[in-house]
């Protein structure tokens, strides 16, 4: 099963719906990958307003 990515909030995810806002409006193309370990001590987490750690899309197209 691939990843999938939620076009609302750019986090990859394997479930059915996105972990975050439990939507299921999904993209399957983007530009760049960031990983946030621990959005809370990441200064690029908070100025993209991530709030959980994971692998985010930097833009989806």
């Amino acid at each position: 099963m691939s990843k999938k990515i939620c076009k609302t909030c750019k986090i990859f995810f394997k479930e059915e719906n996105c972990p975050i806002c439990k939507g299921n409006q999904t993209a399957t193309s983007f530009n760049g990958r960031i990983n946030i370990l621990d959005a809370n001590k990441s200064l690029i987490a908070k100025k993209l307003g991530i709030t959980m750690k994971g692998e985010y899309a930097i833009k989806i197209r």
